[in-house]
């Protein structure tokens, strides 16, 4: 029997079986799994499954089996159940269910918490479009700074594919920020269209030239956003026969205009304001900054804050073309790591070992879920030990200046995206907060006894 297949059996036998999962999907590293009743989980004997690296009791339940294998784990739980991926079995969701999900959702309710996750839904589909462009863009940079002519149509074709993303993230942002909250998507396209068109430079208004781009993303998310709620009120009141035609009419004259008028400076006002500010903290506070961001990230990653950063991360790509958070912050998962060898060098805890030696490989490649659910935050103080490290890395990054040229990896595949030649100040920094951690841990972060209850 394949090791997936065993895996999912064991899942399966700690939910309550394949008749206890109302959906069925699945990310980089988690199962994420909606249950018509969470009683029937056994929480503890599913944490201790082998091949488990963590549980996340969430909305969602999150099962994390780590990459690679997450993908095919999903696929035998499918075939074993005949769910099938991302498609819900019963739209309307039994009383069990439905109250089970309400109760969690009441319990990690928070106005700030739901606006992340909102933001989160609407950007991290768009990641792998995001990471395979920046790596294109990364291969370009790296062929124009060793002298290979711009205008060779290989190189045009590459800048092509690696500009296509990033010059019309706006409309994709849009759609699914209508999707996200409820409305239709094509209107949210067209309200990311409205930002970025070009047509825009031809127009005056109110004695100012309007300018096609001016509000970035923030633009688009609001926009967007008023797009569902005019949709939603005009639909109120449309009669059925006519909605199709009227309330889309409607909703695209309103917001059209609220957008050039209203939306567009005060979100070019704001875009202006997290990106001066960004760089003026980076450029001021330099390492004391760096390091109070690289050592609080993963804590803002345990409490799901961190999506938040994500439309910061893309507004500094659009404006300046690099974001310098991300080196910065990438340096929490090698903090992680330096901690998790630490760990791996000193336990005698056989268990502990194969967790850590299973996690590390996908740790090394900036993916640290693994990591923090199956060793560190488990085991207490080696988390604060690993954010230690961090800190150090983080400032180190910082005073360097590195910036990344696009978003969705960290750890080494970053040394791709690095901008300004500065692949190797990066790597560098990696090093020391690898060896920080390591130190941290191993000198205070870690005791022996710690193991006991993994």
């Amino acid at each position: 029997m394949k090791k997936e297949k065993k895996l999912a059996q064991d899942i399966l036998q700690q939910i309550g079986g394949g008749e206890n999962i109302q959906s069925l999907n699945y990310c980089m590293t988690r199962l994420r799994l909606d249950l018509r009743d969470r009683s029937k989980v056994n929480m503890s004997a599913l944490k201790n499954i082998d091949g488990v690296m963590g549980v996340v009791d969430d909305e969602t339940l999150q099962i994390i089996v780590g990459p690679g294998v997450v993908n095919k784990v999903a696929s035998e739980i499918s075939e074993i159940t005949d769910v099938k991926l991302g498609e819900a079995l019963d739209v309307q969701e039994d009383d069990v269910a439905a109250l089970t999900k309400a109760q969690i959702k009441k319990k990690n309710e928070t106005p700030l918490k739901n606006l992340l996750r909102k933001i989160g839904n609407i950007f991290i589909p768009l990641i792998p479009g995001l990471v395979a462009s920046g790596l294109i863009n990364g291969a370009v940079g790296f062929a124009k700074n060793a002298g290979v002519d711009p205008t060779l149509t290989w190189v045009q074709i590459l800048s092509l594919l690696g500009g296509a993303v990033f010059g019309y993230l706006a409309i994709l942002v849009g759609l699914n920020t209508a999707r996200e909250f409820g409305g239709t998507p094509v209107l949210g396209a067209i309200a990311g269209i409205l930002i970025i068109n070009p047509a825009l430079a031809d127009i005056t208004l109110f004695g100012n030239p309007l300018v096609p781009g001016r509000g970035g993303l923030i633009g688009a998310m609001l926009a967007a956003w008023l797009m569902v709620w005019f949709e939603k009120r005009f639909r109120k009141f449309v009669p059925n026969a006519v909605d199709i035609l009227i309330t889309p009419l409607l909703t695209i004259l309103t917001v059209g205009i609220l957008t050039l008028i209203v939306v567009q400076p005060v979100a070019g006002y704001i875009s202006d304001g997290i990106t001066s500010g960004v760089i003026w903290l980076l450029d001021f506070g330099g390492p004391v900054v760096g390091a109070i961001l690289a050592g609080f990230f993963l804590p803002l990653v345990m409490l799901g804050l961190h999506q938040g950063l994500t439309p910061i991360h893309l507004e500094l790509i659009n404006t300046i073309g690099s974001t310098p958070l991300l080196p910065v912050l990438a340096m929490a998962g090698a903090g992680q790591v330096g901690a998790a060898i630490a760990i791996l060098v000193k336990t005698k805890n056989k268990r502990l070992k194969n967790v850590i030696s299973n996690a590390l490989p996908v740790g090394f490649l900036g993916i640290g879920e693994p990591l923090i659910y199956g060793v560190t935050l488990p085991l207490g103080r080696p988390f604060i030990s690993s954010c230690l490290g961090a800190a150090v890395g983080g400032a180190f990054q910082a005073w360097m200046g590195t910036a990344a040229s696009a978003i969705g990896v960290s750890g080494l595949p970053l040394m791709a995206l690095i901008v300004d030649n500065k692949i190797f100040i990066y790597i560098l920094g990696l090093i020391i907060t690898y060896i920080a951690g390591f130190l941290f841990t191993y000198f205070w972060g870690f005791k022996e006894e710690m193991a006991d209850n993994i």
